[in-house]
């Protein structure tokens, strides 16, 4: 891989890379091959319609299908090979930045995607702002050991200089020009990317963004990965660097939405009858749309949330304060105290509802339709979740403060499929 010289920054180093893209005259379309993030796709029917779009969906890479976690991660790099040999795959002839546009409901968000230098120091330029699941890492990082590469980029955000700055000059620039690739996919979203590979232009960028941080918005997991196989992997090598998209949500701001959970075994009438006396509770009977605006009007007082899945919504909030201070750590800033998220794990799941933070208990769905229809169907409880501000969550992380694991979903989130990177390149 190119790394067009190490430089001693203090920031973010993004770094060119030969990406691998599919040849669209191969596969039935760009858009039948793309998949949302591994941790987005809703399984099992989400991942079956994406396997049965194309024999080539990227989802038979980030979620391989098999009986044991070795014979999987064997799978998802024998199909890699295959793939690459059989030039379904190709790599770009160029080490490249790339340039990523998504178009769609009202929103372009435009940004840049390149292997980012790892360092012993990355936890100060990249911020985290949520906690991490050991078991997700290991899988994660099994599947990276054995394809050998970063199958779909992390989101990071920073906030830039403004439109004069190198950076936003050459994503402005590069959409003058014919894209490599354009598709639509089925959530209506237009994708287009363009190479930026000129040695000035490329030098320039990394200069400019030497001087930023960024935030975690989406990939928490892949990024503790990153690290771990960095830290497993002679250096220099390949290993120092992982795939990520940037965009400066001072020029294209990020939508933020909550990251829902369903809890398998606890029916909705125990779920509400543990919290008389602690919470106020309000049975909604009305369409989802209405339920989720009465739990953004009580958010916007304090801790509230809306329950589902026994043929109703159930809103509840005003906890009491007794309860709060019993149950809510100390030695945290305020604005973490009092988090949704951290009042639903600290208090509600670990105090009231005694319920398990582990895969068999409790599920973390990113789609709200989805969350309550899974409740209706298996008599669990859904929780609704409303979003948190952006400017909360990096106010915190930069404060070194995480927040409870899944605790926002920010978007849109980059389309899988589009560019890989494959370490061997």
């Amino acid at each position: 891989m190119n790394t067009v010289g190490h430089t001693d920054v203090q920031g973010l180093d993004l770094v060119p890379f030969r990406g691998v893209r599919y040849d669209p005259e191969r596969v039935g379309g760009l858009a039948a091959v793309t998949s949302p993030p591994y941790d987005v796709v809703v399984r099992p029917d989400g991942l079956l319609e994406l396997e049965s779009s194309d024999p080539h969906n990227i989802v038979r890479l980030i979620l391989p299908q098999a009986t044991t976690q070795a014979a999987r991660d064997r799978q998802a790099a024998d199909t890699l090979h295959d793939w690459l040999a059989d030039g379904i795959l190709a790599p770009d002839p160029l080490p490249s930045l790339y340039v990523y546009e998504q178009h769609g409901s009202g929103l372009v968000q435009r940004g840049i995607i390149g292997a980012l230098r790892l360092s012993e120091r990355s936890d100060g330029v990249v911020l985290p702002h949520e906690d991490v699941m050991p078991h997700v890492i290991d899988d994660r990082a099994a599947l990276m050991r054995a394809t050998a590469a970063n199958l779909e980029p992390l989101l990071l955000t920073y906030r830039g200089d403004g439109p004069e700055g190198a950076t936003a000059t050459a994503i402005e620039r590069a959409t003058h020009h014919k894209p490599l690739l354009s598709t639509t996919t089925q959530d209506g979203f237009s994708h287009r990317l363009w190479a930026v590979t000129d040695p000035a232009e490329i030098a320039a960028i990394r200069a400019d963004l030497a001087r930023h941080q960024a935030l975690i918005a989406d990939g928490h997991h892949r990024w503790a990965t990153y690290l771990r196989l960095r830290r497993e992997h002679a250096s220099p090598g390949p290993w120092d660097f992982g795939l990520v998209l940037l965009v400066d949500t001072a020029r294209y701001p990020l939508r933020v939405r909550a990251i829902h959970r369903y809890l398998h075994r606890l029916p909705v009438a125990d779920a509400v009858a543990a919290l008389d006396g602690l919470f106020r509770v309000r049975a909604l009977r009305c369409p989802l749309s209405e339920a989720l605006a009465a739990l953004a009007d009580a958010a916007a007082q304090g801790n509230a949330f809306l329950l589902a899945g026994d043929g109703a919504f159930h809103l509840v909030d005003r906890p009491s304060p007794e309860l709060l201070a019993r149950t809510v750590p100390t030695g945290f800033p305020e604005a973490w105290r009092t988090l949704d998220a951290t009042v639903l794990h600290a208090t509600l799941l670990d105090h009231v509802w005694r319920v398990p933070d582990a895969a068999e208990h409790i599920a973390y769905i990113h789609h709200t339709e989805a969350t309550v229809e899974k409740a209706e169907r298996e008599g669990g409880t859904a929780v609704l979740m409303h979003p948190v501000r952006e400017e909360v969550v990096r106010d915190l992380a930069r404060q070194g403060v995480t927040m409870p694991r899944k605790s926002t979903s920010f978007g849109p989130k980059p389309a899988t499929g589009l560019v890989l990177r494959d370490l061997a390149f």
